[in-house]
């Protein structure tokens, strides 16, 4: 599964309106009940307490971080956290529709997370560009990442289609790894998406970065990732490990297509063999100007995106 989930007893009083227990809670009497999920976990949820300790903290060059810029951060973090939400709660809606209708799990697990703050900053720091919420939006699109990993290559493409063809989807990049792997051999699929977080301001369309692999893929790219941070081995066997590596992507793929053969044999479900496409509508800022269109007024925050689009969040050729 892909939820943790605390069942609870939902009941009707003689009032009409909803009470709650706990399931292993012994109630008097016998109404008619359900048993339901509560699904609201806000203890991985951004704390902002932590994030506006670590601003004020940081030492950079211009100085510190006034107590406007951090509460501006902290509101980014927060829409960058939604839509992170909002992509990892359609990849489960899509799972579960897989289920029902092909007895077939795509998705083995997901893995999501925010940049920490240490890392927004360096990034920054490394492009030379300077430090604020600007930069951040105009320039930084993998704040926000998710990793789906599927069981088979099958299952790599046919989500990564059917999310991409949802109506409030904006496709703005797709590098295809698997079809044309790195000179290491890594293979995955990267999509960058644009999708709308929906506050009490409007609808703030925010990139989220999504990839794409399958079990062999994800832990062959633990294992050269491991290595190549592992800094204290000799020259000679970290050349000799990296050639090992590489014959085993190569060979992880003869065994992925021999696998996923044996598979389309005894299941049904879709067989997609291409990356998505990039959208048709001009990137981001058609996204927001269609929404606009629909629902009439936008937050500040979403205003600001969608006017101040840079070049990079527009739709990419693959």
């Amino acid at each position: 599964m892909l939820r943790s989930r605390m069942p609870l007893v939902v009941t009707m009083s003689n009032y009409g309106f909803l009470e709650r227990f706990p399931a292993n809670v012994q109630i008097g009497w016998n109404p008619p009940s359900i048993l339901v999920d509560v699904i609201l976990d806000r203890h991985s949820r951004l704390k902002t307490s932590d994030l506006q300790a670590r601003l004020k903290a940081l030492d950079l060059p211009g100085g510190t971080f006034t107590p406007e810029q951090v509460v501006e951060f902290v509101d980014l973090m927060q829409v960058y956290e939604g839509a992170m939400y909002e992509i990892s709660t359609k990849l489960e809606i899509l799972d579960d529709e897989f289920q029902v209708r092909f007895s077939h799990d795509p998705i083995h697990h997901m893995e999501r997370r925010l940049k920490s703050v240490s890392s927004i900053i360096g990034k920054l720091e490394r492009k030379g560009l300077p430090i604020g919420v600007n930069s951040i939006k105009d320039n930084l699109f993998d704040v926000a990442g998710i990793r789906v990993i599927c069981n088979y290559r099958d299952d790599v493409y046919s989500v990564s289609n059917y999310l991409s063809s949802q109506s409030d989807i904006q496709v703005l990049r797709v590098k295809d790894y698997i079809k044309n792997p790195k000179q290491n051999g890594y293979r995955s699929l990267h999509v960058i998406y644009a999708v709308p977080v929906f506050l009490s301001s409007g609808a703030h369309y925010t990139p989220v970065e999504v990839q794409f692999r399958t079990i062999a893929m994800d832990y062959w790219a633990s294992l050269e990732h491991a290595l190549r941070y592992k800094t204290d081995l000799p020259d000679n066997k970290l050349a000799e490990h990296s050639q090992t590596l590489l014959d085993c992507a190569r060979s992880l793929q003869n065994i992925e297509v021999q696998m996923q053969n044996i598979h389309r044999d005894i299941n049904g479900a879709p067989q997609v063999g291409e990356a998505p496409k990039t959208s048709d509508w001009g990137g981001m800022e058609s996204a927001c100007g269609r929404f606009i269109h629909r629902c009439g007024h936008f937050g500040s925050l979403a205003g600001a995106w969608a006017s101040r689009v840079p070049r990079k969040m527009r739709a990419q050729p693959r």
